[in-house]
């Protein structure tokens, strides 16, 4: 969420970063509600001052025995209570009013982000890896793993519809192969600390992290009004809400494998093939806790942590900064990571790292305490896929599979295998 003072002391600053974005202009609005709850507030303080003169003044009219005084200084009292109940009730609703208005703002853009309108417009950093040469027509993972017999999207849907698959043998162990090398790289070597956390979270969890309210229709709700987490950035980074942090607590780093369940809402026709677009998928999540002054050296810092998975793999990527228009609700700024997929010849997302300054602080109330300060400051916090499980396998399945239908188990995943090398089709 935006700081209110912020937009008061740089409307036009705001309407520039909305444009951007594509969003049309609203420092005005959002000015006129504030000097609104502004003006009231300085009405109901008014009145409480004058209730609590008026209240000492009885005192003094009764020792004095001015009855009528104070008599009429009761009824005044009495009068400004009445208002108080009303002005107060019509408080809370400029409040939330005005909070409404702004949980709905994006979040501003770094000066570094390139501006444009979609993901045409975002800006190549760099390529890693040699795109390999095959001395046949590469498949898609769907072919593959059908031919396999280790991935079913048949029998998927019929327990639970579309956009869900049965991993089976070989291709079941490989994804879990997977998300314990990728938690076992990022806690022994880049620091990050494992968390098992909830899968059901409370909506004002997602109000921290910022998908709700405006992405509802985006999560799966339970009939008792919890949700399920369309990514562990959710209850990682909210495990510091309505907290004080000591600074030299911080960078605090966590990671999670979960399950992620999204609706998918508004991708209908998209990737209907496969398992590139799911409601359910596997996830490496990474989240930093830090202060203002090392956020950004932070979201370098995890950007490499994730890359480093794919290094490891030997899969050939690019990485690129999202444009304005391409770039998340609550991210400053965002770094893709894209894995070639060689049966699509083409590069997908694979992790998606983004710095979000105080955005999703300012919703959760998170802050630090700096050495030797006594005032407090919102926490930065940070978010990245390190990676995407599913598209992992996706990536694997494609780029190490053999004329014969089989797969070849990549070397850092063979520890995990219990020693396989390829993926068979069971005879």
């Amino acid at each position: 969420m935006l700081d209110i003072k912020w937009i008061r002391e740089n409307p036009q600053a705001l309407d520039a970063a909305l444009a951007k974005r594509g969003n049309e202009p609203a420092s005005s609005r959002l000015i006129e509600l504030d000097e609104k709850r502004r003006q009231h507030i300085g009405k109901l303080q008014e009145a409480q001052e004058r209730r609590n003169a008026a209240s000492k003044e009885i005192g003094k009219a009764m020792g004095a025995k001015d009855q009528a005084t104070a008599d009429r200084l009761k009824a005044e009292v009495a009068e400004i209570k009445l208002f108080l109940q009303s002005a107060e009730e019509e408080e809370r609703q400029l409040d939330r009013a005005l909070t409404d208005a702004l949980s709905v703002l994006p979040n501003i853009p770094l000066d570094s982000v390139p501006v444009g309108k979609d993901e045409s417009d975002n800006v190549e950093v760099h390529r890693i890896g040699q795109l390999k040469n095959f001395a046949f027509e590469p498949k898609e993972h769907f072919e593959i793993g059908e031919q396999l017999g280790y991935m079913d999207f048949e029998r998927a849907a019929r327990l639970s519809g579309s956009r869900f698959t049965v991993l089976k043998s070989q291709l079941a162990r490989l994804e879990r192969a997977l998300g314990q090398f990728m938690l076992d790289l990022h806690t022994q070597e880049h620091g990050y600390m494992e968390v098992s956390p909830p899968l059901l979270v409370n909506d004002e969890v997602l109000y921290g992290t910022g998908q709700l309210p405006k992405f509802a229709e985006d999560l799966f709700q339970t009939t008792e009004g919890r949700y399920l987490i369309p990514t562990a950035e959710v209850p990682l980074t909210n495990l510091v809400r309505e907290e004080i942090l000591d600074m030299r607590d911080l960078p605090l780093r966590m990671t999670a494998l979960t399950a992620c369940f999204r609706s998918e809402a508004g991708s209908a026709g998209r990737d209907t093939r496969g398992m590139l677009r799911q409601h359910q998928f596997m996830k490496v999540e990474l989240v930093s806790i830090t202060d203002a002054d090392r956020s950004i050296e932070e979201h370098e810092r995890m950007t490499s942590c994730a890359e480093e998975v794919l290094k490891r793999l030997d899969l050939s990527f690019r990485t690129v900064t999202l444009c304005t228009g391409d770039m998340g609700f609550g991210a400053q700024k965002t770094y893709d990571i894209e894995v070639w997929l060689p049966g699509q010849k083409s590069y997908r997302e694979i992790s998606s790292c983004s710095v979000c300054g105080d955005f999703q602080a300012r919703r959760m109330n998170a802050r630090y305490r700096p050495e030797g300060e006594k005032s407090t400051r919102f926490v930065h916090t940070l978010n990245g896929s390190g990676v995407a499980v599913g598209r992992a396998l996706i990536a694997v399945v494609e780029n190490y599979q053999n004329e014969d239908g089989s797969v070849t188990v990549p070397q850092a995943l063979v520890p995990y295998m219990g020693g396989l090398t390829r993926i068979e089709r069971a005879v």
